[in-house]
């Protein structure tokens, strides 16, 4: 029996490059997990993907996931362009190199593991579970400036 996993991910930056955090959060059944980091020099994008790959690496099976993110650069990233960079080793349709394309490659790796159904959700719209993504997300910035 398969494991069916619901997952709200979210990115934030203080300055963007600049201190940034990611957050997630997991449901499956009656059982959840929260998640977070954050990193120093980063961008938004990073910490929005960072945030996807974290949840999908706690998973220890396969699982049926559907993941909420607010980033359309995350779910068109790996819903749409991932396979022409792929095709084109990595390289843009323009032919520039892929930013982020260690965190690409590692989501890329991840999400072959289960499946996923990618679904984007506006932020700060009031959905519960992206509130919460978000909350987790400021939570990894302010826990990494507590460190200073």
């Amino acid at each position: 029996m398969i494991t069916e996993v619901t997952i709200y991910t979210d990115g934030a930056c203080k300055g963007n490059p600049g201190p940034g955090g990611w957050g997630a959060w997991l449901r499956a059944g009656r059982h959840e997990k929260s998640l977070c980091g954050g990193e120093w020099d980063t961008t938004n994008n990073r910490m929005e993907l960072l945030a996807v790959i974290e949840a999908l690496s706690v998973l220890k099976r396969r699982c049926q996931i559907t993941l909420y993110t607010d980033s359309s650069y995350v779910k068109d990233g790996i819903t749409s362009w991932i396979q022409g960079w792929k095709r084109k080793g990595w390289r843009t349709a323009s032919g520039g190199a892929v930013k982020n394309v260690d965190l690409w490659q590692r989501l890329d790796a991840l999400a072959q593991q289960h499946d996923v159904d990618w679904r984007w959700v506006k932020g700060h719209a009031g959905d519960p579970g992206n509130e919460r993504a978000d909350a987790l997300a400021n939570q990894g910035v302010a826990q990494l400036q507590a460190t200073r």
